[in-house]
């Protein structure tokens, strides 16, 4: 008999289609089941709190807990329960690298306001476009402690693969992994989801056990790795389906709102 008390999600590419801004009506639908069945329920994602409830149309009970800028920022019911910073001198040195690569560039966040630190804005539009359109210069890193930032490259799969070894290799006090091409999240070394998921259980009083963790890509591989009931979707990277335990549809279709209703009613949907 499986007893879950914890259903954790990544946000883009696992309930939220590329191209959409909102996840479906169902998939809000479902996180409310889930809630009102007395599970504790929220995002686990790379984005950052202050970006995370307009994806669920405003209604803050689907993200008041989350774990947020990829483990950095831990909420339970809307109170902040954990958040990391990233060390300064370690950011000083990934700029002076990034100036001398082609291509790449440095992205900081002042609450949702992306900052360009580094590169040009037409190789951040070639990754991100979103954060092209709405990012504002910034004459190196901001004098405000930095909790998110993420590097971007104009490269493709391999070159990412690459540009993230490359960087866990050359930057002392952070590591970095790649959520999709041509972009990478930034956290203090031994800090990610899995690290921030742990947090919340101790916090809760649960165990890892106790969890179900749905994601498809490559920020979510530590979160898999610390939680046995860890769901892969549909297109998930090669590298995410074959970390998880157990595999659903896709995100296109709200697999992750049908996992989540039946787990509401008690049943194991896996």
């Amino acid at each position: 008999m499986h007893q879950v008390k914890l259903i954790l999600t990544d946000i883009d590419g696992t309930i939220l289609p590329t191209g959409q801004h909102e996840v479906s009506s169902r998939t809000v639908e479902a996180i409310h089941a889930a809630l009102d069945a007395g599970l504790v329920v929220g995002p686990a994602s790379g984005r950052g709190k202050a970006q995370i409830p307009p994806f669920f149309g405003g209604d803050r009970a689907c993200c008041d807990t989350c774990i947020a800028t990829n483990g950095l920022e831990v909420y339970l019911h809307n109170e902040k329960i954990c958040e990391k910073l990233l060390p300064r001198t370690s950011l000083e040195q990934l700029m002076a690298y990034l100036q001398e690569l082609p291509g790449a560039g440095l992205i900081c966040f002042e609450g949702a306001q992306p900052l360009l630190c580094a590169g040009q804005r037409e190789d951040l539009d070639a990754v991100f476009s979103a954060y092209a359109r709405a990012c504002l210069p910034c004459d190196g890193l901001p004098d405000f402690p930095v909790l998110k930032a993420n590097v971007f490259m104009n490269t493709d799969a391999a070159g990412t693969v690459g540009l993230v070894a490359d960087l866990n290799e050359r930057i002392e006090g952070l590591d970095f992994d790649m959520p999709m091409v041509g972009y990478t999240n930034i956290m203090p070394s031994g800090w990610n989801k899995g690290a921030a998921v742990r947090c919340l259980c101790e916090h809760m009083g649960i165990g890892l056990d106790e969890v179900v963790v749905f994601g498809d890509a490559g920020n979510d591989l530590a979160m898999f790795d610390v939680v046995p009931n860890s769901v892969a979707v549909a297109g998930a990277t090669p590298e995410a389906a074959a970390a998880a335990r157990w595999h659903i549809g896709r995100c296109e279709d709200d697999a992750v709102a049908d996992a989540m209703f039946a787990l509401a009613a008690g049943s194991w949907p896996f």
